[in-house]
């Protein structure tokens, strides 16, 4: 559908014209603006979120699938809604606040395709006595533009000139259908329990849940025990990169743009059955290994620590969670038989955990994990710095870099990042990589949110939250605090961390502040490891054999010989370091 809008002398209705949306225009007309509505078809009841308008140049793909960090995005506009009654129209006009562009009024005039989207909140009643309205997971891993539930119209095609004014109006016309249950397998089981911690906390049923891999044999050696381990990272629909089936040798090939190779889906396929055949063959450790389900009204995952925002995660997983899983799944249940592994946010999870429980895990090996510390918060430092967005200077503005490739080219700044996750919420409910640090690691603001660590839109930092942040959150300041007072001791050889030194998030740089820690004057040492890819982007993992594209793919093959490794050095006397290696 294509529509002209022009500035006419009166009112006028074009819904009659066959195959066109319905237009206004008026003398007065300026900018133009989307009349957006949903009738009782798609919900009876009034309902709460953020309205999101995206009008793309590109017929690729549905507008709602091309808002990204990158070159190659497209246009949003986002407002909030609060109890839009099925057939009233919410507004989107010049005033709202855009990404990349700033408003409506200042796209540029041509043929679009438009699409909007409603992504729910609920309301949460908190036991810490304040009242917020969130979008709730729902199987989806907090996706704003996949989420059940939430409400869409069909994508159309609209000619637009802002200079020229006009009305456009759009039916939210269909509804995300749910996701069905992962299935179960003999080996892969997935397991979910209500958190007494988190419901307490968010006033409401709250769950947290696993995927499990059981360990080949389980059934014929009904005495064994076996360590745990843990997969941290980022949601999943059911246990990644395990495939118990050949590749499919019909698959239609897909380019992967990020690692820049041709049929990449096969090389995953591969890879997920070698693991299948590695995890069943005779030489590999008997392990529980699970990634935990543990999506939240901020993010898709927790980053598994307590948190003011969040409730108390970490908590839930410890003391709830793994105990449960380790008694359905004969575990040894003992700190000296947990670890974990993982990248990126799982990363920065694994050695977050093992230092807020030290005692409870024997092992973390982290792969280019999210900051961890906040004198490198990618490149801003929160405790000198100024502005996040730009460098401190008197007469000019550089914009500080957010995204890069191996090379160093940019492809996205920190403000254009930030900027992206305003449009798509505000009060830190983008659902986005930003948003969740600031939900974890910052106090609750007095109206029940995050309190920014800087403006999201002009980047002035807040000092006081960056103390915050420091005390409770930044892993390495708390490190170089706390270590000669009994947690290097708990710590000894626990500590390995990986990353490369061209990652795309410049996740390098405060890796290479806390190993300036870790390899100085520690006492006790640290006893661990540090280790870095060569022009390796995000996410390196410590493989020196293989290209990232390859690594990623086998984390459980890499780090299951250094866990079998540690058990037998560190195992207390007496302990069962025998039942489960048959």
């Amino acid at each position: 559908m294509i529509l002209m809008l022009r500035r006419l002398s009166c009112a006028l209705a074009l819904a009659a014209a066959a195959g066109l949306v319905a237009v206004a225009c008026t003398p007065a007309a300026r900018g133009v603006r989307f009349d957006i509505s949903f009738s009782p078809a798609e919900s009876a009841e009034p309902l709460d979120g953020r309205l999101l308008l995206m009008i793309s140049s590109d017929p690729g793909a549905e507008p709602r699938l091309q808002i990204t960090d990158g070159p190659e995005t497209q246009v949003a506009f986002g407002i909030d809604v609060d109890g839009l009654a099925p057939g009233r129209a919410a507004t989107i006009d010049g005033s709202a606040y855009g990404y990349p562009i700033d408003s409506l009024d200042d796209l540029p005039a041509g043929t679009y395709t438009v699409q909007a989207l409603l992504h729910k909140y609920e309301t949460f009643h908190r036991a810490d006595g304040h009242t917020v309205k969130l979008p709730m997971d729902r199987g989806e891993g907090q996706q704003w533009n996949l989420a059940p539930g939430n409400l869409y119209s069909t994508p159309q095609q609209v000619t637009v000139d802002p200079a020229r004014g006009g009305v456009v109006s759009i039916a939210l016309d269909r509804v995300i259908p749910p996701i069905p249950d992962p299935p179960e397998t003999k080996y892969i089981k997935h397991e979910k329990i209500q958190s007494k911690l988190l419901s307490d906390f968010w006033g409401r049923p709250m769950f947290i849940g696993a995927h499990v891999l059981v360990p080949a044999g389980f059934d014929e050696h009904p005495n064994a025990r076996y360590p745990l381990v843990i997969d941290q990272g980022h949601f999943p629909y059911t246990f990644e990169g395990f495939r118990e089936e050949p590749p499919d040798p019909d698959l239609k090939c897909e380019y992967s743009e990020r690692f820049h190779l041709d049929c990449y889906n096969r090389i995953v396929e591969e890879r997920a059955y070698q693991f299948y055949k590695d995890w069943t063959g005779p030489d590999f450790p008997r392990f529980i290994l699970i990634q935990i389900q543990h999506a939240n009204p901020y993010y898709d995952d927790s980053y598994a620590v307590n948190s003011e925002n969040l409730g108390p995660y970490g908590d839930a997983i410890v003391k709830e969670l793994i105990p449960y899983i380790e008694r359905k799944y004969r575990g040894i249940g003992e700190g000296w038989a947990r670890f974990m592994y993982g990248g990126s946010t799982g990363g920065w999870e694994t050695l977050g955990a093992q230092i807020f429980y030290p005692d409870e895990f024997n092992g973390a090996f982290a792969a280019c994990p999210d900051p961890i510390d906040f004198r490198a918060y990618t490149v801003v430092n929160i405790y000198e710095d100024k502005n996040a967005y730009v460098l401190d200077s008197r007469w000019k503005r550089t914009p500080r870099p957010g995204h890069r490739d191996y090379l160093g080219h940019v492809s996205a700044t920190l403000e254009e990042m930030n900027r992206r996750e305003l449009v798509l919420g505000d009060k830190g409910r983008s659902g986005q990589q930003w948003d969740i640090w600031e939900a974890v690691y910052s106090p609750v603001g007095p109206d029940g949110y995050p309190r920014r660590i800087w403006d999201k839109r002009t980047g002035v930092i807040d000092p006081e939250v960056a103390a915050y942040w420091r005390d409770h959150y930044d892993l390495s300041y708390i490190l170089r605090r706390d270590w000669e007072k009994g947690l290097g001791e708990k710590l000894r050889g626990k500590i390995h961390l990986y990353v490369g030194d061209m990652d795309n998030y410049y996740l390098n740089d405060a890796v290479y502040l806390l190993e300036d820690f870790l390899k100085s004057t520690t006492k006790p040492p640290y006893e661990g490891e540090v280790d870095y890819g060569d022009r390796a982007e995000h996410c390196w993992n410590g493989d020196h054999t293989q290209p990232n594209a390859i690594s990623r793919l086998r984390y459980a093959q890499m780090f299951a010989p250094k866990i079998v490794e540690r058990i037998l050095k560190t195992a207390p006397k007496g302990a069962d370091v025998r039942s489960w290696r048959y």
